[in-house]
């Protein structure tokens, strides 16, 4: 086949006629293609596999953890602090640096599984006819123009253009997200049809689940729809977090502000004060590592850690660490229906009957449930035709159902699973309906005449035929209707309106008939069926709507958080889904047709507007998720299909199902709900948003410590007096009370109001004007505290090491008071709780004093820093300092209460 011919039907095979294909193809619908032919195009169009992915090897993956300011900062504090010959702390530090690129590095590594089990997901093996005969070959070797045999069970080895079925039906969940299997036939479709309503065609990695086919391979490797979603995968680039960018523009400032102010402080010295230029240096030195929160690094690994943890206890297992912060700041929620809104099983949810509607109740497979008219539970025992109808359905069917570890499971078709379902929810025993009235003959569904038959006969001899399938082809096979006084005239208007009204509501309708067969009968022919059937009535079945899942979706949506549904399946199905889970603007459904007629700039104006699409392919979620994302949003895509995978990579946060999802899915993602419940969604929100307000109490907390430990130095210079600490007791102060303290606050609990706020903008500062102004207060009040009491211990006539012994232990004194106010702040610490605080509080109090009186007492500490025993008196006057940093801290939290309120504006972490 020429270039040109090729490029010219690409995408269309669809379109053409099976007789088309076979010669635009070059080969025969018997013989296949010969050896030769098959050898040239080998060389033409190389393997059926897709392309290994481009990967990074381990060192590049290693190195490329250590690209963050943050880390800069710490490798700048590692190099200060080996300047100053203080090589343990230097240690610390590197292993902090080290801990976070070790981390990064194994979760980047699984994050290129996922091109590797979308390659897994395809057939090993084909059967083929070539050169007139049937063989199996490897998957790999086949050729465009190859005759390729489809059987139920098989993989779909390719995509192929289907020229000859019996019966065949494809799962293509996993490409178009659709919960049943496709009917599909030879007849070609039209030209503009999505890939779920190309009946025409079997994609590669799809599965038979009945009947036979011949197809002739049209599309094999990269070209093939599953290759196209390999190739979408591969394109999408990684993001950063939100978090991960706050944190940097937040390092750069920083970094700025440090050695603008060394610099500063540097030249103050030479040209005002006269010291040498190595005193200055050192003093810079010794205010850099003041200054840089080299414990913050590890503190926000630890905070976001324990968030995995407290997630995973809500089945929502985290892969990628700075994915748990992210989810605090989701303002778009965009799902799959199917298995993530819905349950994927299927549930008979109306039975219209010629003089009564009935509903059942109970989802999935489970039969619990039972049948209600007009909202009042009715007595199926009591309700001869309904049971009728049941009981036909039933005998007609060639599915089964199992239990297992209490999970009821279908084997064979969907629809089937649950018309049984329904049957033993009005207590019938499938098994001994059929020992009742065992089959006698059967014409299997084929999508040609699209219905089922069988004949059945009681243990007396008495025939029944009983057909089911699409209604209107049995409205057109029947000419009475059976009632509870007998059969009357069929009005088939009345009936196709009844048909009309169920499939509004989404669902999918299948209609059931019977007829008694004649004496002796014992073969069924089409002709039997042709004409004179009874309808018994309507069945509507729907995927419903998980019951857990309606109410996660109205937490999210008080949260301020939009939820969107995206789904391949038809428009109707998606709008009644959406109706039945609340969704805002649920009426309005855009379909993959009208998002293909939409260049991006119009797709952008649309899309914040609607919330349902249907008829979506890959390429379809892909641009949605992108369109969020250029307004700003930041987006979680939640699905399990493989055709989910490209847009889960590209969402800030890709949520994939862990019981029912693809490998695919779940290697492409951030999060993993191992209980494929979309409520575990608002529960994984709700952790997020805890951990970034705990992030910023924690930096809340670090940088006045770090503010009053440089400011204090500074002030020593200006006045020409020694540092009242050493650069030692600074990092002693900043890389354990500091650090040990802030752990604390990763485990506080969220705050009451946490899912009643919109989700904090993306490019929220991780400072706000508030926490700078608090920031700057409480770093004064350390300055006064820490130099007030050198000052002191000096004028008192202690030495040096002394005082510096009492500014050290205040300083960490201040910080066991400070933490307990800045658990919250808003509402006042002066209480019970307040003052108490949460376990991991207490722990951490407990685990400072005990270090810090090892700092002060230890004769091998005494030696390393400097320090002096301390006696009682002195203990009073330090601790009298943090009791009064404690009251100062709370009367400005009031004050500042009763300002906001007043004002109508809401201030704290909460707000900021």
């Amino acid at each position: 086949m020429s270039e040109e011919k090729e490029t010219e039907v690409t995408s269309r095979w669809h379109h053409l006629e099976a007789g088309d294909a076979i010669k635009q193809l070059e080969t025969s619908d018997r013989e296949g293609l010969t050896p030769d032919e098959i050898e040239r195009r080998r060389a033409e169009y190389g393997p059926n596999r897709l392309p290994p992915p481009r990967t990074r090897g381990p060192l590049g993956r290693f190195l490329a953890q250590f690209n963050n300011l943050l880390i800069y900062v710490l490798l700048g504090a590692a190099f200060i602090t080996a300047l100053l010959g203080h090589w343990v702390d230097t240690g610390v530090i590197l292993a902090v640096v080290l801990l976070n690129s070790i981390i990064g590095f194994v979760q980047e590594g699984k994050a290129e599984k996922a091109l590797q089990a979308i390659r897994d997901m395809l057939s090993p093996h084909a059967a083929v006819i070539r050169g007139g005969e049937r063989m199996t070959v490897e998957a790999e070797a086949l050729v465009p123009g190859d005759l390729v045999l489809l059987e139920s069970g098989d993989k779909v080895p390719a995509d192929l253009r289907l020229i000859k079925v019996k019966g065949l039906q494809v799962q293509e969940a996993m490409l178009t997200g659709e919960s049943v299997p496709v009917d599909k036939s030879v007849e070609a479709v039209s030209d503009r049809a999505d890939l779920g309503d190309q009946t025409s065609m079997a994609f590669s990695g799809t599965l038979v689940t009945a009947g036979q086919a011949t197809g002739v391979v049209v599309e094999t490797g990269a070209r093939t729809q599953i290759g196209r979603i390999s190739t979408l995968l591969s394109d999408v680039e990684s993001l950063t977090t939100p978090l991960l960018r706050a944190m940097n523009v937040f390092a750069r400032w920083l970094t700025v502000a440090i050695i603008g102010l060394a610099g500063l402080v540097f030249a103050f010295g030479m040209l005002v004060r006269d010291y040498t230029a190595v005193e200055m240096f050192m003093a810079s030195v010794a205010l850099a590592v003041a200054a840089i929160p080299e414990g913050l690094p590890a503190i926000l690994t630890v905070t976001l850690a324990i968030g995995v943890q407290f997630m995973a206890s809500r089945n929502a297992i985290i892969r990628r660490l700075p994915a748990v912060e992210t989810l605090g700041s989701v303002s778009i929620i965009c799902s799959d229906k199917t298995g993530t809104l819905t349950r994927n099983e299927m549930t008979v949810r109306s039975v219209a009957l010629a003089e009564q509607d009935y509903q059942i109740t109970g989802v999935g497979y489970d039969p619990h449930g039972g049948f209600t008219v007009d909202g009042k539970e009715v007595d199926p025992a009591g309700e001869d035709l309904l049971l009728e109808a049941l009981r036909a359905m039933v005998l007609c069917n060639d599915s089964r159902l199992r239990q297992k570890d209490d999970q009821w499971q279908v084997e064979g078709d969907p629809m089937e699973g649950a018309l049984l379902t329904a049957g033993i929810k009005a207590g019938m025993d499938p098994v001994f309906e059929h020992k009742d009235r065992p089959r006698t003959d059967i014409i299997p569904f084929e999508s040609e005449h699209r219905f089922m038959a069988t004949l059945n006969h009681d243990h007396e001899g008495q025939g029944m035929i009983y057909v089911k399938g699409a209604p209107e082809q049995l409205l057109e096979m029947c000419r009475q209707v059976r009632t509870a006084d007998g059969p009357v005239a069929l009005d088939r208007e009345v009936w196709l309106e009844r048909v009309e009204a169920l499939a509004a509501k989404g669902e999918r309708v299948l209609a059931v008939a019977c007829m008694p067969a004649a004496e002796g009968h014992r073969e069924l022919k089409f002709s039997d069926v042709e004409d004179g059937l009874e309808l018994i009535g309507l069945f509507g079945l729907i995927d419903p709507p998980r019951e857990e899942a309606i109410q996660a979706v109205a937490d999210c949506q008080q949260a301020g958080i939009r939820v969107k549904m995206i789904t391949g399946d038809h428009a109707g199905t998606a709008r009644a889904i959406a109706g039945q889970l609340g969704l805002a603007n649920g009426d309005k459904v855009l379909t993959g047709r009208d998002l293909d007629a939409m260049d991006d700039e119009t797709l952008r104006r649309t899309v914040p507007e609607v919330d349902v699409f249907a008829r979506t392919t890959p390429e379809h979620k892909l641009r949605l998720v992108r369109a969020l994302q250029w307004h700003g949003y930041v987006v979680a895509m939640t699905g399990d299909g493989v055709n989910d995978a490209p847009a889960l990579k590209q969402a800030d946060v890709g949520v994939a199902m862990g019981r029912n999802g693809t490998e695919t899915a779940k290697e492409a993602s951030e999060m993993v709900l191992a209980d494929d419940n979309f409520a575990s969604i608002a529960h994984a929100v709700r952790e997020g948003r805890r951990v970034y307000d705990n992030l910023k109490k924690a930096i809340t907390f670090l940088l006045p410590i770090n503010g009053g430990e440089s400011g204090s130095i500074v002030a020593a210079i200006m006045l020409g007096m020694a540092l009242p600490i050493t650069p030692l007791q600074v990092l002693w102060v900043n890389m354990v009370s500091s650090v040990a303290l802030a752990m604390a606050l990763a485990f506080e609990p969220a705050e009451k109001n946490v899912m009643n706020r919109p989700p904090r903008a993306p490019g929220e500062a991780i400072l706000s004007l508030f926490l700078i102004w608090r920031i700057l207060f409480v770093s004064f009040l350390f300055l006064i505290g820490i130099f007030g009491v050198y000052l002191w211990s000096v004028q008192q006539g202690y030495s040096v090491e002394m005082a510096r012994t009492h500014a050290v232990n205040a300083l960490v004194v201040m910080e066991i008071f400070y933490l307990l106010s800045v658990r919250s702040l808003q509402v006042t610490s002066l209480s019970f709780k307040g003052l108490i605080g949460t376990r991991a509080v207490l722990i951490a109090i407990l685990i400072v004093v005990a270090l810090q009186l090892m700092f002060t007492y230890a004769p091998f500490m005494q030696f390393f820093f400097d320090s002096e025993p301390v006696g009682l008196k002195e203990w009073g006057i330090i601790l009298a300092v943090g009791v009064v940093l404690f009251i100062i801290l709370e009367l400005e939290k009031g004050i500042r209460h009763r300002i906001t309120k007043g004002s109508g504006h809401r201030a704290g972490v909460a707000g900021s």
